[in-house]
């Protein structure tokens, strides 16, 4: 059958496993793919139990590859290929590409969009774990991005227990970064402002590109946070030290009239 492109002139009608992410996922990517259900990096705040309707425990053991996964990945990677598409290609927004366990089905997931002519980006917490796969990168189509809430340990166990610490995860990317591979932080969630502007400072060297968001599901931070000041002093940092960022809309109500706040950049070298 002829694959044919739905009216974003991106992904495939009918696509789930190369597919087109909704809501607030589809700010951080055109197209995605999730290869696992359940991911044992154990965050506290992680919505995707509720997404996946998966008792906590149950995702919290591991991340488990999907049934039948790769053939269907296979066929929808040759209609993409078939319709010439070379997008970009995220993983991934209910597991970690680099989780605790064993990540082949994550090297043949990014080696089959090669295969196929697409390109990717993973979304990690895993830190220097994702290092062993740098040569999988191409400086001139993948990217390599990080998510962020602390530079603290103490901060970070609390609330992402078992994902690797921040400062394994910042040295990924500097290691990516000087191979000439694209790097970009995700400061979502905000569970401290203070501290999400210090990741900024401490990282600005060698990451491309910030996505900032706020706290979602976590009323206590949600709703005593000042989500217009920090905002504001976000930009104000980012725009001092020259680096490329999207404000996601949820703190969009706060930027300034005609703020230039582009949706997708190139996230490639």
């Amino acid at each position: 059958m002829t694959a044919i492109l739905n009216p974003d002139g991106i992904s495939i009608k009918g696509s789930k496993y190369i597919y087109a992410p909704a809501g607030q996922a589809g700010e951080y990517a055109p197209l995605a793919a999730n290869p696992y259900r359940g991911c044992g990096h154990g965050c506290a705040y992680c919505y995707v139990p509720l997404v996946t309707k998966q008792p906590r425990p149950e995702f919290d053991q591991g991340a488990v590859l999907r049934k039948d996964y790769f053939r269907n990945l296979e066929k929808e990677a040759r209609q993409y290929q078939s319709v010439g598409s070379t997008a970009q290609v995220m993983l991934s927004f209910t597991s970690d590409p680099f989780h605790p366990g064993d990540c082949t089905p994550t090297v043949r997931t990014l080696q089959t969009l090669v295969d196929h002519g697409m390109a990717f980006c993973t979304l990690t917490k895993g830190g220097r774990k994702a290092i062993q796969y740098l040569s999988m990168f191409r400086p001139t189509r993948d990217a390599f991005a990080s998510t962020l809430t602390t530079l603290d340990d103490a901060f970070s166990l609390k609330w992402e227990r078992n994902a690797a610490l921040p400062k394994s995860r910042l040295q990924a990317l500097e290691v990516f970064h000087s191979y000439g591979i694209y790097t970009w932080v995700s400061l979502e969630p905000t569970l401290d402002v203070e501290a999400s502007l210090e990741i900024v400072r401490e990282t600005h060297t060698f990451v491309d590109l910030y996505k900032v968001g706020r706290a979602n599901y976590l009323k206590e931070i949600t709703r005593t946070t000042d989500w217009e000041d920090y905002t504001l002093r976000m930009i104000e940092l980012l725009q001092k030290l020259g680096k490329a960022h999207y404000i996601k809309l949820d703190l969009q109500p706060y930027l300034p009239a005609g703020y230039h706040n582009p949706l997708r950049v190139p996230q490639h070298n």
